[in-house]
């Protein structure tokens, strides 16, 4: 059953969480003509994006993009791309995604939300262990 992310509502008008997954993460994209673009994935939510792509493309344009979750499969969903941010960097948002996906997805993210917590509190440990070592 097809997940449509604009209807869905986030909890007390909060935005889908956004991650930076710490491997390159390449993307395709696929438009109904049969053109195809590839990029890298630099952010990423259950509703959107956003890519590196070696040009823009035309904002409005509807296409399939895929990607691969290390060690989590791949995710396929439509993206509509929105207005390009520099040269290099387009914002998309999610028009459908499969449960399947967004399942996956949203796995991955949370993932990496736990992992950039812990590392997180790992340097807060590192620093009060360093100040605890400083010289008054």
């Amino acid at each position: 059953m097809p997940y449509l992310p604009q209807l869905q509502s986030q909890p007390s008008g909060r935005r889908a969480e956004r991650v930076r997954f710490e491997e390159s993460t390449p993307v395709v994209l696929r438009f109904p003509d049969g053109k195809r673009s590839s990029g890298q994935l630099q952010v990423i939510s259950t509703t959107g994006g956003l890519l590196c792509l070696p040009q823009p493309l035309q904002p409005g344009a509807v296409g399939k993009l895929m990607f691969l979750i290390q060690g989590g499969g791949s995710v396929l969903g439509e993206a509509q791309m929105l207005s390009p941010m520099s040269w290099e960097r387009q914002p998309f948002r999610f028009l459908t995604l499969h449960e399947d996906d967004r399942t996956r997805l949203q796995c991955a993210i949370q993932s990496r939300l736990a992992q950039t917590k812990r590392q997180s509190e790992q340097r807060g440990r590192e620093r009060e262990q360093m100040e605890n070592f400083r010289a008054w």
